[in-house]
């Protein structure tokens, strides 16, 4: 993974000059971060890639120091973290969360391994940091260290409540600190708007930027992405346990392609949050996704387009289609016909859901995911035992 970190600021290189890149990896840092912010327009090609390969780096850093075995979510972590520091994490927004994470290590007297990935996943919340920075009341000494003591405060509370979520919802949101984040995001905004903050609508997004090596390593075929396509995908599904690294690798491949195709054939911009929506696919192509179990939930946020009132082109929407991918698991459990059903339902709830954390969770998917589970799981499992009693 170092590798993918070093291509990604390889990458950087090629577009923008050393100062350059250092101008646009400082304007990321200073730019308020909340849904949605698009890194590529904050900070320019290079210094977006640049900023995304150090969050890549420093977080593989970090689960090697934590010493935690490499595995499949190991992959899906550090390609979400990447993905998302083309949009709304930076080098410097994530570690006071990971330091919350790391206190909590200590209080309970666990190694920090156990812990490393909820902190990792939980800088979904990095914007508030940035949030708090920016309020101004404190003046710039006490706003940061305010900004930074909210951070550790959250990666502090974050592993408890993750740990509930995932009950919640039975391990069929893949996204889960996603959902735990969602709701610390929606007490904490409405805190912050009870004490009279209000927060600005964010849309920055950028326009106009428009498998080999797991096919070779595999022995050159395809062999084996067959079997691992009967997973459900439902956590824990770590496929580079069950299937071995090269099938698991042509699947994040396969993935990656697929949304990208769809991004790009349905008019889509390739940009800092589609891009990162990629990602987090191809990451979770080794966790859980596959063609057979996204394909019917990301199809149910497209025929949504057809009968409701927005456009798959809305930034919002295309979005959506990529991270509703979260929900593949109910795809994968019940069949194909419940997972349009969820992509169906995702598509609402996850467009109306946002002014609860007020943008402050880079998760909203993961968010609406959780409580589409939360609704719709028992009501499937009800239908099929009574199915199975007649």
């Amino acid at each position: 993974m170092v590798v993918f970190a070093c291509a990604l600021m390889l990458l950087a290189l090629t577009q923008d000059t050393p100062m350059g890149i250092f101008r646009g990896v400082s304007q990321i840092i200073l730019t308020r971060a909340g849904l949605i912010t698009d890194s590529i327009m904050i900070g320019g090609l290079g210094g977006a890639f640049f900023n995304s390969g150090l969050v890549v780096l420093v977080s593989a850093g970090l689960l090697r120091a934590a010493k935690v075995p490499f595995s499949g979510i190991s992959i899906a972590c550090l390609f979400l973290m990447g993905g998302f520091s083309l949009f709304g994490k930076d080098i410097w927004n994530i570690f006071p969360i990971i330091g919350g994470g790391f206190l909590y290590s200590r209080y309970k007297r666990e190694p920090f391994g156990k812990y490393i990935y909820i902190s990792l996943f939980g800088t979904a919340l990095a914007p508030v940091v940035t949030e708090l920075v920016s309020l101004g009341r404190m003046g710039p000494t006490l706003n940061y260290v305010w900004g930074m003591g909210m951070g550790v405060v959250i990666g502090f509370i974050l592993p408890p409540i993750s740990a509930f979520t995932i009950r919640v919802h039975q391990g069929y949101n893949l996204y889960n600190v996603g959902f735990s984040a969602g709701l610390v995001g929606m007490v904490l905004a409405s805190i912050f708007k009870s004490f009279g903050h209000t927060f600005e609508v964010r849309l920055e997004w950028s326009v106009g930027n428009n498998l080999l090596l797991g096919f070779f390593w595999n022995g050159g075929s395809f062999l084996g992405l067959g079997k691992l396509m009967t997973h459900s995908g439902r956590t824990v599904s770590d496929f580079t346990q069950t299937e071995g690294l090269p099938v698991t690798l042509m699947n994040m491949g396969t993935v990656g392609l697929f949304a990208t195709g769809y991004v790009l054939l349905s008019g889509g911009e390739l940009n800092g949050p589609t891009i990162g929506g990629i990602l987090s696919i191809c990451g979770f192509g080794a966790f859980g996704k596959h063609l057979k179990n996204i394909i019917p939930v990301m199809l149910g946020v497209v025929l949504s387009s057809f009968i409701m009132v927005w456009s798959l082109k809305d930034p919002n929407v295309q979005l959506a289609v990529l991270f509703s991918t979260g929900l593949a698991p109910i795809a994968g459990q019940f069949g194909w016909k419940w997972g349009i059903v969820a992509g169906v339902i995702h598509a609402s709830v996850v467009l109306n859901v946002g002014f609860l954390h007020a943008g402050l969770n880079l998760y909203n998917n993961g968010f609406a995911a959780g409580l589409v589970c939360v609704v719709l799981v028992p009501l499937i499992e009800a239908l099929q035992r009574r199915d199975e009693d007649i």
